[in-house]
């Protein structure tokens, strides 16, 4: 049996004990969500909160997901009406079948489509998971206007191709036709994610008529947020799993852990669908949050990626359950991390911490540390550089955050040499200044500080964090065959 529209009844019939259906008639629910960037992420924590939300206040939210390239995913969605199943993987695994996305669309062949979907009157909220590089932005947190898909949509904005020219297109011809605007949610791992991307919005706007930029700044709602599920790469196993614990075939499912947490800055004035009621958190107070996630979870991510994958690991779990790594990371939380975060009072960091080594802990989730690795010139500066640079700001040491940083150059510097790809939009920069290095710490760590885009004018000069770095990147190569012994 395979899961659609047709066969949900029989399923529903079944009674299977630890599964959840849609509540709600699919058929009379009609679309209020554009979200874009449709990948695993999205359908297992934004779709799921609205999910969740229609089933117990019903409302018009469903969703047409947006992905900006991927056919793929796109046609096995299209055999089953949409309707996907997230299996929760833990000590207790539950599945839910999804039925908020009604409509899937690609960016790259069906532009006019999106573009009409995005200026119905129906549509009051668009939402993004487009990753980080997805934002075009440079350094300095501002649009790359020198950004090749930057760059087109400038030049031909009537088919746009990056998410920023989208939704500046979709704004324009809400703008041009008397329309609400619709509210915009980010929902990537990017620090003060909704003020970047309102930069990158209103200054991509003010290229092209400063009324509109101006109508934008002013009417257009962009939270900041934080996201947090770990949801590693759907594989064949998966769908292997649905068949056989749940009886019927789905070709595209999410894999999640049982944890979830979504807090939005409460600065939306229109109306939503009933996420608060459903365990979103509404503050004023997101940053705090943030910084405790990117720099807990997401920063023991980056350090795993590249120090177990120098070690030869593939998941967070086997590399989390290599007693030298685990201590490491438990080291480093409690004498470097942890110092440098304001929680907001709700949260108890050390408790924080220890949940979540143990969610790394879990064996039934395959979180590849290739897939975390990506992006690191993006992912790194704020997961570790930016709390390294604060210690020493401080007067204080951090040989930790410097081990963690040293460890994603060799990781770079490895690949470099194996002339194996380097997944990071900076990757041809990355790979001029590596082929300078001579495997020596001082002078190879010194060229990369000062050159490489990623770090500020004032940080390139920094003596100190060039000595620190340079002296973990020293340890890393004394053993490169067994980076575990410079982690004591």
């Amino acid at each position: 049996m395979k899961l659609n529209n047709q066969s949900l009844q029989q399923i529903k019939n079944k009674n299977i004990v630890n599964l959840r259906l849609p509540q709600y008639n699919r058929t009379e629910l009609n679309i209020g969500i554009v979200h874009l960037g449709l990948g695993a992420f999205h359908r297992s924590h934004q779709a799921f909160y609205t999910e969740q939300a229609l089933n117990q206040f019903g409302g018009d939210w469903g969703i047409c997901a947006v992905s900006m390239r991927n056919k793929t995913l796109q046609s096995a969605l299209a055999t089953q009406d949409n309707l996907y199943t997230i299996a929760e993987i833990d000590q207790n695994p539950g599945y839910q079948v999804i039925g908020a996305i009604k409509e899937v669309l690609v960016a790259a062949e069906q532009i006019e489509q999106v573009l009409d979907r995005l200026t119905a009157s129906s549509t009051k909220l668009v939402t993004l998971t487009v990753t980080e590089k997805g934002y075009c932005l440079n350094p300095k947190g501002d649009l790359d206007i020198k950004n090749e898909l930057i760059q087109a949509d400038l030049n031909h904005l009537s088919a746009p191709k990056s998410a920023i020219g989208i939704i500046v297109q979709a704004l324009k011809l809400r703008f041009e036709s008397d329309l609400k605007p619709f509210n915009i949610i980010a929902c990537d791992n990017l620090p003060d994610n909704g003020k970047k991307l309102k930069n990158a919005v209103t200054q991509f706007a003010n290229q092209i008529d400063p009324a509109l930029a101006n109508w934008i700044e002013n009417k257009v709602a962009f939270p900041c947020t934080m996201v947090d599920s770990i949801t590693p790469q759907t594989d064949d196993s998966t769908v292997k799993l649905i068949q056989t614990e749940l009886g019927f075939e789905d070709l595209a499912p999410v894999q999640r852990e049982s944890f979830t947490q979504w807090v939005i800055e409460d600065c939306i004035k229109d109306e939503l669908p009933n996420w608060e009621e459903v365990g979103v958190i509404f503050t004023q107070d997101v940053a705090r949050y943030e910084h405790a996630k990117l720099r807990v979870l997401n920063g023991l991510h980056s350090a795993m990626a590249y120090i177990g994958s120098v070690a030869g690991y593939e998941t967070v779990y086997e590399a989390v359950s290599d007693t030298k790594i685990k201590s490491f990371l438990q080291r480093l939380l409690q004498d470097e991390i942890l110092s440098t975060i304001q929680a907001p009072k709700e949260l108890n960091l050390n408790e924080y911490a220890d949940s979540i080594i143990k969610r790394f802990e879990n064996p039934n989730i395959k979180h590849y540390l290739s897939q975390i690795a990506f992006d690191g010139s993006i992912k790194v500066p704020v997961r570790s550089i930016t709390p390294l640079i604060e210690r020493i700001k401080s007067k204080k040491s951090a040989p930790l955050l410097s081990l963690v940083v040293a460890s994603w150059i060799r990781f770079l510097r490895l690949k470099q040499q194996a002339k194996s790809q380097i997944n990071d939009p900076i990757a041809i920069e990355l790979n001029t200044l590596l082929a300078q290095f001579r495997e020596d710490a001082n002078h190879d760590i010194e060229l990369f500080i000062q050159q490489c885009s990623i770090f500020s004018k004032e940080s390139a000069i920094n003596n100190e964090l060039i000595k620190q770095v340079s002296l973990a990147y020293k340890k890393v190569l004394s053993d490169e065959q067994n980076i575990l012994n410079a982690l004591s």
